[in-house]
């Protein structure tokens, strides 16, 4: 087996230098890192982690805890993070909460027994005084989702804005009896798209049917069954948002099953812009976010934050877009009279 020492002297150097061009390369001359670097390549040397680990404190080693393996929405956001992590020397151990608290507080116990340097939350179900307290202790970053209030640094789009721009559209496009599948409204996502919702058809004077307002789960099968609902009714939407995509192609199956069309007979808009949503029949009008961009940020900020770096703010916005495609088009009167 290769071992340090057998680097430094192929090299010429001290095994501190080979140490040090391993771990803070910032601190040695390029010319030295370029010999130890040859060295390294040619005898096909392996630095002992462990050891390493042991020496620093450090596990080189971020844990991403998101709410629901399943939703395609994350694998972006995933790639950002992992894009990021790997070219600054870390391993990305992704945590798969299934939107359940105390799966949550499993994998902060990690962090606690130092198996790991710091935690990215894509999900925030726990109580806020128990994710402030890590927060205070470990380096701990927020994305997609906030706490209110919250000092933890913070990385997302405006949800609530996002929300009322694609129901804009909706109006915009003649529609006035429109219903909504939210998220969960046991998170700060669900919460602020339907209050985006209602603000835009508060800003039109458009009244809202309470039975046009049903409570979905961020999963194919809510967005199915709900607008089942919606279909069942005397009075059918024309337009239908649904808190993320997912749950709006769930929606389209089920106006499809009853042989009406999208987007002639309803509008449906959804929200992520997963990729899917492109290429589904019809391709779905929806609020796009920057989802690598998104994870991307937030390992830059847990880098900062695993360094003792100061951050500059607490709470980043990034932009969102509306993508039109297929799924939405002015209303047809004569079929809703």
């Amino acid at each position: 087996m290769v071992r340090i020492v057998d680097v430094a002297k192929k090299a010429n150097v001290s095994t501190a230098t080979v140490s040090r061009v391993i771990s803070k390369p910032d601190t040695v001359r390029e010319e030295t890192i370029n010999k130890v670097l040859r060295a390294i390549k040619e005898l096909n040397y392996h630095p002992n982690v462990l050891a390493r680990q042991l020496r620093t404190s450090e596990t080189k080693t971020v844990i991403v805890v998101i709410p629901d393996i399943s939703n395609p929405f994350f694998s972006k956001v995933l790639r950002g993070i992992e894009n990021l992590a790997s070219a600054n020397g870390y391993q990305v151990l992704l945590g798969d909460a299934g939107n359940d608290s105390e799966q949550e507080s499993r994998y902060l116990d990690m962090l606690r027994q130092k198996k790991a340097d710091g935690m990215i939350l894509l999900t925030a179900k726990m109580k806020p005084e128990i994710v402030e307290e890590m927060a205070n202790e470990f380096p701990v970053v927020l994305a997609c989702e906030y706490i209110e209030g919250s000092s933890i640094p913070t990385i997302s789009i405006d949800n609530v804005s996002s929300a009322r721009k694609a129901t804009e559209y909706l109006i915009q496009l003649g529609h006035r009896r429109i219903g909504t599948i939210s998220g969960p409204l046991d998170s700060v996502l669900g919460q602020d798209r339907l209050k985006g919702f209602y603000q835009a058809m508060a800003r039109y004077s458009i009244s809202v049917d309470p039975v046009l307002v049903q409570e979905g789960h961020f999963n194919y099968e809510s967005g199915f069954n709900l607008m089942k609902k919606f279909l069942a009714l005397s009075r059918m939407p024309t337009g239908v948002f649904a808190a993320n995509d997912e749950m709006a192609l769930g929606a389209i199956r089920a106006i499809r099953t009853m042989n009406l069309r999208v987007p002639e007979d309803i509008s449906i808009i959804g929200f992520d812009d997963i990729h899917f949503s492109s290429i589904f029949e019809p391709a779905l009008t929806t609020i796009s976010q920057p989802a690598f961009e998104i994870g991307s940020k937030a390992m830059e900020l847990l880098i900062m934050l695993m360094d003792k770096k100061k951050i500059e703010k607490n709470q980043y916005i990034l932009d969102d877009s509306l993508v039109i495609r297929e799924s939405c088009s002015k209303i047809n009167k004569s079929l809703h009279v």
